[in-house]
């Protein structure tokens, strides 16, 4: 992984999404925002995604894609690019964590991590 990771910071808010749910039929929906920051001095292309989900039972999934919500956004020194995404649960608990490629101005493709964050069910009794 080139060093200019560092340059990126990914920051993740997940969310329970209760009018999206079913739990009585084991489909539980999260949202997720996620803010990514270039903290560095170039622009770099964000080209795809790969996500490695666990649910509460320790099943893990690969997802992989290209872009983001349908999008290859270039993110400029000093700016940052949100957008909010979906994940559906078969449990009321689990875990995202992932790396985004992305592609300097000098096309060098290199690697962002997306930090772990936990997906949790705040269910009302």
């Amino acid at each position: 992984v080139l060093k200019e990771t560092s340059a990126f910071q990914v920051r993740v808010s997940p969310q329970y999404v209760a009018d999206q749910s079913d739990p009585a039929k084991g489909y539980f929906c999260f949202a997720y925002h996620v803010n990514i920051q270039n903290e560095g001095p170039e622009a770099a292309q964000l080209l795809s995604r790969h996500w490695v989900i666990t649910d509460g039972h320790g099943n893990v999934e690969h997802v992989k894609g290209e872009g983001v919500v349908g999008e290859q956004p270039v993110i400029e020194p000093g700016e940052s690019y949100d957008y909010v995404s979906f994940c559906p649960l078969p449990t009321p608990t689990g875990s995202m964590r992932g790396s985004y490629k992305m592609l300097n101005e000098q096309g060098k493709k290199f690697e962002v991590s997306i930090p772990e964050f936990r997906l949790r069910c705040e269910m009302i009794h």
